[in-house]
């Protein structure tokens, strides 16, 4: 990981838990919403979601957890990031009963993140390789609104990873519990994209039941609103900001969740 630099509109300050320091980019006033980056970091197109989150009325921390903050998102560097994340003992990219040991930290950091903003409930988002991370961080009662956005953990190269949760049997047992005591839980993505398989939406909906809200956006070949069938990140690169496109409506809901959730 590169270290951590200046954001515009950002506050850097760093949390450390369990003598492992990391960059927390804070933005905004109001209840907290965890922003946690994808692959290959805190590129543009994430920083301006987190910007329409906190001027949605929110505190944002978004730890830098990979990448350079502020560097455009290209192939190479996107290769480059996703080979770190496979070698990182930090992360578990097959695993399907388990959680990547770095959502531990991203836990203690929304309790510490509850307690700041007056105790008031945390709401997760978590992208593509850490899309997941927001149903293992779910296990503590701070976190109040848990969102997936094309969660790709585990990689889906047989039928069992495909609707793997990269959660360990006792972190479902904490999710089913908290379900149905009134946790609600988000997940997006697109019809077409195969690091994100719908078997994965369907398991939850198999766990959870009515707890878990899906929005699927139909990225077949000839759909209505021209995605590429290459279509994955919902809310920052495949983004089309206009009124009446279904990224546009997916972001809309998002801040709607988080207002319901932490109101």
């Amino acid at each position: 990981m590169d270290g951590g630099l200046e954001l515009e509109g950002f506050t850097r300050t760093s949390f450390t838990y369990e003598e492992k320091a990391r960059p927390v980019y804070r933005r905004g006033e109001g209840p907290a919403v965890i922003v946690i980056h994808e692959i290959p970091g805190i590129y543009p197109e994430v920083v301006r979601f987190a910007t329409r989150v906190a001027d949605a009325g929110f505190a944002v921390y978004m730890p830098q957890l990979f990448g350079t903050p502020g560097r455009p998102f290209t192939m190479p560097y996107v290769l480059r990031e996703v080979l770190g994340c496979c070698i990182s003992r930090e992360f578990r990219i097959l695993g399907s009963n388990e959680a990547s040991p770095i959502t531990d930290w991203l836990r203690a950091l929304a309790r510490a993140a509850h307690v700041e903003t007056g105790s008031r409930g945390v709401g997760v988002i978590g992208m593509c390789m850490t899309g997941n991370f927001a149903l293992a961080m779910a296990m503590d009662e701070a976190v109040r609104a848990p969102v997936l956005s094309q969660p790709s953990l585990p990689f889906g190269i047989t039928k069992g990873l495909r609707a793997g949760l990269h959660l360990s049997d006792e972190g479902l047992v904490s999710l089913k519990a908290r379900a149905k005591g009134g946790l609600k839980v988000l997940g997006l993505r697109f019809t077409n994209d195969r690091s994100c398989p719908g078997e994965r939406f369907q398991r939850l909906r198999d766990e959870i039941g009515d707890a878990f809200e899906g929005i699927e956006i139909d990225s077949s070949p000839g759909n209505p609103h021209g995605l590429p069938k290459s279509a994955h990140s919902v809310v920052t690169k495949d983004l089309v900001d206009r009124e009446g496109h279904p990224t546009r409506a997916a972001l809309g809901r998002v801040l709607g969740f988080f207002r319901e959730q932490l109101g």
